[in-house]
């Protein structure tokens, strides 16, 4: 495994972070324990989870993702071994059973750390991540910014910060990010950090082969500003693997299970895969690991975080950190991308 400094931070993190959306769902808690028992075992320390998972929201198995975590932690007693983030729900009106209102006040973040906190077992969250933003604005498909003038939200950086200062202050988290976020959401934070308030460490949001709108204005900022950058949805929900060109995905694979998910499934974005997919089998390598070396190499990505529903899949995507693409590939890929430019954002 390859570490790295979490970026305004003290923590050595792995290279690849495990995550955890699918515990509690597509996965029983026997075989989470088993995935992290492998994943601490391949050198990896740095886990991501929210107190919404495990996806699709559903109230009946919301949090128990966390619980998970939280158990095994209490059987292996390794906590100080380890960098564990959460993250608080905003808005949304599908999560309303989380808590009412979804919002970042005081008393929700509050809610949310004390309630994280007590089904991890553990006295403190490493990172702790607003998952979307409370504001309108273009994530989870959406690639342009549409403005509405009729929207109640006004800016409230500072009182955000604030408060979550005040919980690090506590020891309850140790550091901040947010998640899903445009280049304006960063910079007002950045701008805030500038007149005193706490600095975040990372970003979170996706960044894959068929979405790299990340590098048209926000890599500079990451980069410039000394920001981290955690890359979910690496495998772009497994579509990034091949297994739903070649036949090889089960019913029970998430795409399948969960027909709402078209983010990947566009005519652009299955063409894109098509091509992309072809590069790979023409340079003998695995989807899915020459998927995730294209982000490890990229600079300002500090860790991707990796998903699996089996111990075989999340082999093979750590092995990944041992593949490196030669300027060849690199330039297949880019050529790939000129011609259909990010058709999942």
């Amino acid at each position: 495994m390859k570490y790295t400094i979490l970026p305004n931070t003290n923590l050595k993190i792995s290279k690849l972070c495990l995550g955890t959306m699918t515990w509690g769902q597509q996965n029983t808690e026997a075989e989470a324990h088993e995935q992290l028992d492998f994943a601490i075992e391949k050198g990896i320390n740095f886990i991501d989870c929210a107190e919404m998972y495990p996806i699709p929201a559903n109230p009946k198995t919301q949090g128990s993702t966390e619980t998970y975590i939280g158990n095994w932690l209490a059987k292996k007693k390794n906590r100080g071994d380890l960098i564990i983030t959460s993250k608080i729900a905003g808005p949304s009106r599908s999560m309303d059973h989380i808590r009412q209102p979804l919002d970042f006040s005081k008393n929700s973040l509050e809610d949310a750390i004390n309630k994280s906190l007590k089904r991890l077992q553990t006295d403190y969250i490493d990172l702790y991540q607003l998952h979307w933003p409370e504001r309108s604005t273009n994530y989870f498909g959406q690639l342009d910014y549409t403005h509405k003038e009729d929207e109640l939200w006004n800016d409230n950086f500072a009182e955000v910060l604030t408060h979550l200062e005040e919980f690090v202050k506590a020891g309850k988290i140790s550091h901040i990010g947010i998640s899903n976020e445009t280049p304006f959401g960063v910079m007002r934070c950045i701008e805030e950090s500038r007149k005193g308030k706490l600095k975040i460490a990372s970003v979170q949001n996706p960044f894959n082969l068929v979405n790299r709108k990340d590098e048209i204005g926000l890599s500079e900022i990451l980069q410039r500003e000394n920001i981290g950058y955690l890359a979910y949805s690496p495998l772009g929900f497994g579509t990034l693997t091949g297994k739903y060109l070649n036949g090889k995905a089960t019913e029970n694979s998430r795409i399948n299970q969960f027909k709402q998910y078209t983010r990947y499934s566009s005519k652009s974005a299955l063409e894109a895969t098509q091509q992309y997919y072809k590069i790979a089998k023409k340079h003998n390598l695995s989807f899915a690991q020459l998927s995730l070396a294209f982000i490890l190499q990229k600079k300002f990505v500090t860790a991707p975080i990796i998903g699996a529903t089996t111990v075989e899949q999340l082999s093979e995507n750590i092995e990944s950190i041992n593949v490196t693409l030669s300027k060849e590939i690199l330039k297949e890929i880019d050529a790939v991308h000129s011609k259909i430019p990010n058709p999942a954002p």
